[in-house]
């Protein structure tokens, strides 16, 4: 089962991105913490179970092979003020959600209608899960 918090496990475009998206963050006076990348579709399976037949909460409602994060081209952060983790500063998130807008990405927080995530940011160069599960990848 692979859970990666590693950059280099994105999609090129994607960790080219992301670098930015960090050093654009700090300029903000704001530190990311990437927390999750690349994952597979075991990994993205247990997540999936977590808050149905697993313990925890629902934290996503897509299974393996439904998520962006099994097609290298989305991660999750949280953002880190004077060294300490942010979980539940809505501000902060905003703010980091912007940039990563202004940068290319869509931001989950802007979701309506399905599960909102504040922590996640993708980019699919314009193609659909359905593209990625076709086997299609970003240029």
């Amino acid at each position: 089962m692979i859970n990666s918090r590693k950059l280099e496990d994105l999609h090129p475009r994607v960790k080219a991105m992301a670098d930015k998206f960090i050093v654009e963050c700090d300029k903000a006076g704001i530190d990311v913490l990437i927390y999750s990348t690349y994952r597979d579709n075991e990994a993205q399976n247990a997540l999936y179970a977590q808050g149905r037949t697993a313990k925890g909460v629902i934290v996503t409602n897509a299974k393996g092979g439904q998520s962006f994060h099994n097609y290298r081209v989305a991660f999750d952060f949280v953002p880190v003020i004077n060294g300490k983790a942010r979980w539940n500063d809505q501000d902060a998130y905003r703010t980091c959600g912007k940039i990563g807008e202004d940068i290319g990405f869509e931001w989950a927080g802007r979701w309506t209608g399905k599960l909102k995530e504040t922590a996640h940011m993708q980019y699919t160069g314009g193609l659909s899960l359905a593209d990625f599960q076709a086997g299609k990848t970003l240029k």
